[in-house]
């Protein structure tokens, strides 16, 4: 034993922690203590203490007695060992199997010297004892107590390995730096040279420079213990072969729902198709979109490219017959990227988002959008697939002399022998896509060996489905903008064909936007406003035969109920007749026009010299013989007509005199009354003598 504990200087928390004799248990009862004793005043034991915290520390003889004499007994308890525990359990690791064995058998020697020793025997004692037992000599037996010394029980056999099995095969050093340096520098790239042509290089430069020529195999031995394999890779294959050095990544779908996700891309046929339109043979694209937890293919749709229109329409597929899924696994390409499917989706088209994108198919159904990494298959489940496709239609016993071969090099001897006719082509993809998702025996995580289909039927009784509603329906069919319907009843036409419903007439001559399938074109257009309006579907107008009796019936049958339909709309929108609109027009009487009021100041325009003599006024003795002439005249022809009493026009002036007074006065009439005085206002007879009257004032 010692005179002296292991640590010299203490702070206040480990003194309270170390439960010593006569100190304390708390930091700020020992803090109370060196005030109360003075411990700062004694110069040389009191310092401040480093690191983070600051604070004092004191020396362990400032200590009451008993509490040094604890800590000089608990020295050896106090020792630590001199590697960390990490550190050795990592030594542990690296050691080889006869290493880590000899550390067990250590550990169940010193564990029976303990054991001993409990029962009563003193140490040294114990240890000749199991020395004699276990073949080991009693040095190493007190050398391995001294390693585990402070170690826990639990850590002991790490300390037991014997540090001369960790010892590292050292880096073979370089037979001679410079060449070795010309040879790896040659070595390490992307072209791939062999090891002995760039050996052969580095000789005729070190011939000429006179540097030492090491044998080849000390070269080759240099670099393959100095350069990693990663490395090698980086310089010699690049970035993409260094990724695909990188283990992938195993997704777990057990937890998944169908519909949660699905994913789509495209998929190019080795196969010769006769396409409607084209001159000559072409390999058909096919657009697929299956459900990722199940692997059933949902959807699909054929065309001579790639490109967004039919995206859109597979989509429409999926979601018409099972619904709106939560997320879209997509290919990172220009046809799953255009604005009709994803605009707005953030990381959509090379990884950017602009404020002025219009909102997509997808988020406009509030789907999830998740891009797949390019290049890379394995972020795509569905490549699987295709290659199961690639056997199974690609090479169909229908499609002899019309397939092309994977590759350009593996052209089949009856290369371009056939082409198959669209139709029957899209037969047999329908009817192999449907024996690929009921084939049984599927080996995934979800399927344990049934079929794609018993996958996705089982979990879609019990799955959260959100079906698509009536306006979200048209959302997926193709837009066409700037149709201009038809000035007289609104028809409009599209590839050829006509469409027209009788809400037409409405919209004649305006321009509109149409949505449509490319693929069914008898089934109709919806019809917008160019502000997005829904205004109805136009149904399709299909040509008949030239002979056809019964079309030309039924054509005529449909024009006939439209006719019919409109006569009895018409009769219902006109409540009054002609005859009842003229009678209360005469009975409103006659319009009162704007007078013009009276100028009080005149200005008088001097006539001009040349200007044409205005001609003499007539007196008033002109107009009353003018007037006398008018009454003879109107007396005369009054005469020859003999007429009765009341068709006198005095008598009718008169009668329409007493009217107009009784209208004045707010007297009662009839509407016969009234219609005959608006007429008889409106005559020539009314007029002369009304003149007559405002000349020559009311007779007496």
């Amino acid at each position: 034993m010692t005179d002296r504990p292991q640590q010299d200087w203490w702070s206040a928390a480990e003194l309270a922690a170390a439960g010593l004799p006569d100190m304390p248990g708390s930091k700020r009862k020992v803090n109370e203590m060196a005030a109360r004793e003075g411990w700062k005043a004694r110069s040389g034991k009191v310092r401040r203490r480093k690191g983070v915290g600051g604070g004092m520390e004191y020396h362990w003889s400032l200590l009451p007695t008993r509490a040094r004499l604890a800590l000089i007994e608990r020295r050896e308890d106090m020792s630590e060992p001199k590697i960390s525990r990490d550190e050795a359990w990592a030594d542990y690791e690296s050691a080889t199997a006869t290493a880590r064995k000899k550390a067990g058998e250590r550990l169940a020697v010193l564990a029976e010297v303990e054991e001993i020793e409990a029962a009563g025997m003193v140490r040294s004692l114990a240890v000749t004892t199991v020395a004699t037992r276990s073949g080991a000599s009693e040095k190493s037996i007190w050398n391995w107590f001294a390693r585990v010394e402070g170690v826990a029980h639990a850590d002991r056999l790490a300390y037991l390995v014997d540090r001369r099995s960790l010892r590292k095969k050292a880096v073979p050093v370089a037979p001679s730096a410079e060449f070795c340096e010309l040879v790896k520098s040659d070595f390490l790239r992307l072209s791939g040279p062999s090891l002995t042509s760039c050996y052969d290089r580095a000789v005729r430069i070190a011939e000429k420079d006179g540097l030492p020529v090491p044998p080849i195999h000390q070269v080759r031995n240099w670099i393959k213990a100095t350069i990693s394999e990663p490395v090698l890779i980086y310089h010699r294959k690049g970035v993409e072969a260094l990724r695909r050095f990188y283990p992938h990544q195993t997704r777990d779908k057990s937890a998944m729902v169908p519909l949660e996700c699905v994913q789509g891309d495209y998929h190019k046929f080795d196969v010769f198709v006769r396409w409607p339109g084209e001159k000559d043979p072409v390999r058909v694209q096919m657009v697929v979109f299956s459900d990722v937890y199940s692997g059933k293919i949902l959807a699909w749709r054929l065309d001579i490219s790639a490109n967004s229109h039919t995206v859109q329409l597979a989509l429409g597929d999926l979601i018409e017959r099972y619904g709106v899924p939560q997320h879209a696994l997509l290919d990172n390409g220009r046809e799953f990227a255009a604005k009709a499917i994803t605009g707005g989706t953030p990381t959509r088209f090379r990884f950017k988002i602009v404020d002025e994108d219009i909102p997509g198919l997808l988020p406009l159904l509030g789907v999830k959008v998740i891009w797949a990494t390019p290049y890379s298959g394995q972020s795509k489940p569905i490549e699987r697939a295709f290659r199961d496709l690639c056997d199974r239609i690609a090479k169909h016993p229908a499609f002899e002399g019309a397939y092309t071969g994977n590759r350009p090099d593996a052209k089949p001897e009856n290369y371009g022998s056939r082409a198959i006719p669209l139709e029957d082509f899209r037969a047999v993809v329908a009817e192999e896509i449907e024996a690929h998702n009921a084939r049984p025996a599927r080996r995934s995580e979800v399927a344990f060996g049934r079929s794609f289909n018993d996958v996705f039927n089982e979990a879609y009784s019990r799955a959260p489905i959100s079906q698509a509603t009536e306006e979200q329906r048209r959302l997926w069919l193709l837009r066409v903008e700037g149709l201009r319907a038809d000035s007289k009843n609104g028809e409009l036409k599209l590839h050829g064909s006509r469409y027209w419903a009788e809400w037409m007439y409405r919209i004649a001559g305006q321009k509109i936007a149409a949505r449509f399938d490319q693929d069914d074109l008898h089934a109709g257009l919806h019809v917008y406003d160019l502000a997005g309006g829904y205004l109805g579907h136009a149904p399709c107008m299909e040509a008949a035969p030239f002979l056809s009796v019964e079309d030309a019936r039924t054509h005529a049958r449909k024009r006939n109920a439209f006719i019919r339909a409109t006569k009895e709309l018409a009769k219902a929108e006109r409540q009054l007749d002609h005859h009842e609109i003229a009678a209360r027009l005469r009975a409103a009487g006659k319009p009162v026009g704007d007078e013009l009021p009276k100028a009080d100041v005149v200005r008088l325009v001097p006539a001009h010299p040349k200007a044409p003599k205005p001609a003499r006024r007539r007196d008033t003795t002109d107009q009353i013989e003018a007037a006398a002439r008018l009454e003879a005249q109107i007396t005369r022809l009054s005469e020859r007509r003999a007429a009765p009493a009341e068709d006198d026009p005095r008598v009718r002036f008169e009668r329409a005199l007493t009217l107009e007074a009784m209208l004045a006065e707010g007297q009662p009439m009839t509407a016969e009354q009234r219609s005959w005085l608006a007429e008889y206002q409106q005559s020539a007879e009314y007029r002369g003598f009304a003149r007559l009257r405002r000349a020559f004032g009311q007779e007496e």
